[in-house]
C-alpha cells in the first residue's frame, strides 16, 4: 500500500516506531511546480518528517515545519494535519509542502542549499488552544540531522529519524522512547543501531512490512492498522479575500490602478486566485447584519 503510515511498538521495550512512505501525495505535489533534483530532495523529506511528527502528538491537532535561510533555498514549507471524517474510527494525514528558491541550487549539505538558515516547527493543537513554536539554527548535514537536534533540544522523549527521497517516493521511519520503565535496559540503543542499517533503498523500494522485518527481525514487534495519507490544500477563494481585506481599501485600490486586476498564486496547489475591480470592491461592502428575533410581550 503507497501513501501510508504504518505504526509499529517493540513489546516489552518501551520503543515505538513509524514508517511513512508517501508516492501519489508526493507526485501530486511535484505535479504542481517544476522543482529541481537539488530542491526537491529536501521538500520530499520535510514532508515525510510532517507526517512522522504529526502521528507522536496526542492530540488532533496541525504541525508546520519550516526552514528559512539566506542560501539558493530561502523557504521551505510543509504542513500536515490529521483529519477524522464523522463515523470513521482512523484519520487521513492530510499534506502539503512548498519550496522558494532561486538560480542554481548545489548537491550539497543544509548550509550549501539553505545556507545559514533556521527550524522552525509551529504546533497548532486546534480547538483555540494556544500555539506552540520553537526556533533552532539548522545544523548538521541533513534535515534528518537537523529535526533530531530539534528533538534533543525540545523533546524529553529520545527521538532518532532516518530520511529519503527521489523522483518517484520519498520515505521515511521515525523511533521514539517511551517514558515507561523497561527490563531491556540495552533497547535503545540496540534498536537505534539497527535502524541505522537502513539503506535509501530499502526505505524507498521495499514494502513497508518487509523495511521493519529486515531490521528488526529478531525484535518483537507489534504492527498496527495502516493510516492513509493524501496531498490536500486548504487554500479557498475566502481565505485569499480576507488576505486582500487585511492590505486594506486603499492598497488593494493601488494594486488595481497599477495592475488592473489582482492575481494570487497559492504557493503550495499553485491554484490561481482572480479579482477585478468589481470582486475587489465588494470584499469592502459591510454585509448586512442578520435580523434580530423579534419578541412579543
Amino acid at each position: 500500500m503507497s501513501d501510508t503510515l504504518q505504526r509499529f511498538l517493540f513489546e516489552n521495550a518501551s520503543i515505538r516506531g513509524e514508517l511513512v512512505q508517501l508516492d501519489a501525495s508526493w507526485q501530486a505535489a511535484l505535479e504542481r511546480h517544476e522543482y529541481p533534483e537539488a530542491v526537491r530532495t529536501p521538500l520530499g523529506e520535510m514532508m515525510v518528517a510532517g507526517v512522522l511528527l504529526t502521528a507522536t502528538m496526542k492530540f488532533e491537532g496541525s504541525i508546520t515545519l519550516q526552514v528559512r535561510g539566506n542560501g539558493p533555498i530561502s523557504m521551505l514549507v510543509v504542513d500536515c494535519a490529521p483529519i477524522r471524517t464523522k463515523g470513521e474510527d482512523g484519520a487521513v494525514y492530510h499534506i502539503r509542502g512548498m519550496a522558494l528558491w532561486s538560480g542554481d541550487v548545489p548537491q550539497e549539505n543544509l548550509r550549501g542549499r539553505f545556507g545559514d538558515g533556521n527550524l522552525v516547527i509551529t504546533i497548532d493543537p486546534g480547538r483555540g488552544a494556544q500555539r506552540y513554536q520553537g526556533v533552532v539554527a539548522l545544523t548538521g548535514s541533513s534535515l534528518a540531522d537537523a529535526i533530531d537536534d530539534y528533538l534533543d533540544r525540545s523533546e524529553q522523549l529520545p527521538t532518532r529519524m532516518w530520511l529519503s527521497c527521489d523522483s518517484d517516493r520519498a520515505a521515511g521511519l521515525l523511533l521514539q522512547k517511551l517514558p515507561q520503565e523497561s527490563e531491556d535496559n540495552d533497547a535503545w540503543n540496540r534498536v537505534v543501531t539497527l535502524a541505522d542499517t537502513v539503506s535509501n533503498d530499502e526505505l524507498l523500494q521495499l514494502e513497508q512490512q518487509e523495511v521493519i522485518r529486515r531490521l528488526f527481525h529478531e525484535e518483537d514487534i507489534r504492527l498496527f492498522d495502516r493510516e492513509p495519507i493524501a496531498f490536500h490544500c486548504h487554500c479557498s477563494r475566502e481565505r485569499v479575500a480576507e488576505s486582500l481585506r487585511s492590505l486594506g481599501h486603499d492598497e488593494v485600490e493601488d494594486i488595481l490602478n497599477s495592475e488592473g486586476r489582482i492575481e494570487v498564486s497559492c504557493h503550495f496547489c499553485n491554484k490561481l486566485y482572480r479579482f477585478d475591480t468589481v470582486d475587489a470592491e465588494q470584499l469592502f461592502i459591510k454585509q448586512p447584519q442578520p435580523p434580530g428575533g423579534q419578541t412579543r410581550h
